[in-house]
């Protein structure tokens, strides 16, 4: 393949000729194939049958309360003593919930909203300026879309292979108290696939002195454990750098076993200090008579400790790293020293982000679905779907079969040059 910036006029227009033979091609196969979301496949959630039946009849914890009755709201002990493993807090910290992480961020920003973690006071909506959220871009859709339901403004800010640019959100935070929050996926981010530095999680830690009352950081480590190597880079523990500058009431740490066991029936957690865990039950007590208690015990007598987590890890690593291979494989192939476009190859996580040239991810992503490809939409990594550049585009290779990867990145790889040299040409 022509690097872009080195082919002549007439290059390109027979590359176009060609590429769109091959586009063609691709329509008339009538294919549908999807990259839209980081679900994880069948053989995965096999690892975990050994959670069905795995109780034997017994339905008690280790205090003797019977688990199959009301109660329990911030839920079971060893529950606790578990997850508190995998969030690198103390089990006195952590409160566990149902299945899904992102019901209790949101819940977690309504308490914030409407109820406060130091009292009604401190209840953002008490002050008299509209409320805003930082959002490290490109980041998580639903993370932007809990804070647009709820009438939240946000504020996008740039990242590099560290993470957030902290003298971004250090200057902003000082000059804005009504930013009560940032979004943050530490570990193999969604969908950059970076993992925050020790500088980096150590200037977090410290936002707590800096910023105006009430705030604090939503720590979205998703994929803590979601490793596709054993060589990939470790996360610092962001609860011992906030002990260190005494600000443990600023980060509210969330997490799973969604991507671990079932995605649909796993056990979901917040670790933060006691003070926002108890906040946090008062406001869950109109709302709930208890979580899943049962569930929580399966998920301890299956996955039992940090340690069996990880191997646990390394057969969905097993699956998953040969997708990976061939999203890195076909875009080396196609679009290596082209000038076409960049991506990340992370070593864990979910996705893969690609930044096409500026102004062409929404025609590749369209290219795409009508050639048979869905991808997530252009702009969902951004706040309100604005890519200011129009350039990131998340490809999610986790739950296709590996013939069908190896056909949707063909076509995807196909459409960036269609693209790319459709756009040189209209220079």
């Amino acid at each position: 393949m022509l690097r872009l910036d080195q082919a002549t006029p007439a290059q390109l227009r027979e590359l176009e000729v060609s590429l769109n033979e091959q586009y063609q091609s691709f329509q008339q196969q009538g294919l549908n194939l999807d990259l839209t979301r980081g679900k994880p496949n069948s053989e995965q959630l096999d690892l975990s049958d050994q959670l069905d039946g795995i109780l034997k009849g017994n339905y008690s914890d280790r205090n003797g309360t019977d688990l199959r009755n009301y109660g329990g709201l911030d839920g079971i002990p060893e529950a606790k003593e578990l997850f508190s493993q995998m969030a690198g807090v103390r089990p006195e910290e952590v409160m566990i919930g149902g299945n899904g992480s992102l019901e209790l961020m949101h819940f977690s920003v309504e308490t914030g909203l409407q109820n406060g973690f130091n009292g009604e006071d401190s209840a953002w909506n008490k002050e008299e300026q509209t409320i805003k959220f930082l959002a490290p871009v490109p980041g998580y859709d639903r993370h932007f879309t809990v804070c647009t339901h709820l009438g939240i403004e946000l504020i996008p800010v740039a990242t590099d292979e560290n993470g957030p640019d902290m003298d971004q959100v250090e200057q902003l935070l000082k000059a804005d108290s009504s930013i009560k929050g940032i979004w943050c996926v530490p570990r193999f981010s969604n969908p950059t696939g970076i993992v925050y530095s020790d500088e980096v999680v150590d200037r977090m830690a410290q936002l707590g002195k800096i910023a105006g009352p009430n705030f604090r950081i939503f720590w979205d480590n998703a994929y803590a454990v979601h490793t596709l190597e054993d060589s990939a880079p470790e996360l610092a523990n962001i609860m011992d750098a906030c002990r260190q500058y005494g600000t443990e009431d600023s980060v509210i740490i969330f997490g799973s076993s969604s991507k671990i066991t079932y995605a649909g029936a796993g056990v979901a957690f917040i670790a933060s200090s006691p003070s926002n865990i108890a906040a946090l039950v008062k406001n869950l007590i109109p709302v709930s008579i208890g979580p899943d208690k049962l569930n929580q015990l399966r998920h301890v007598y299956f996955l039992k400790d940090l340690d069996t987590i990880k191997q646990h890890m390394k057969k969905h690593a097993a699956i998953l790293k040969p997708r990976f291979e061939i999203v890195y494989k076909t875009l080396r192939e196609g679009l290596s020293d082209t000038g076409m476009g960049t991506w990340n190859e992370p070593r864990g996580g979910y996705f893969v982000a690609f930044d096409s040239l500026p102004g062409l991810a929404r025609e590749i992503v369209k290219l795409a679905a009508e050639a048979g490809v869905k991808l997530t939409p252009a702009g969902a990594t951004f706040p309100y779907g604005n890519d200011p550049q129009d350039t990131n585009i998340r490809l999610a290779p986790t739950f296709p079969s590996l013939v069908d990867i190896e056909k949707a990145m063909e076509i995807f790889v196909t459409c960036v040059q269609l693209a790319s040299v459709r756009q040189k040409l209209a220079a």
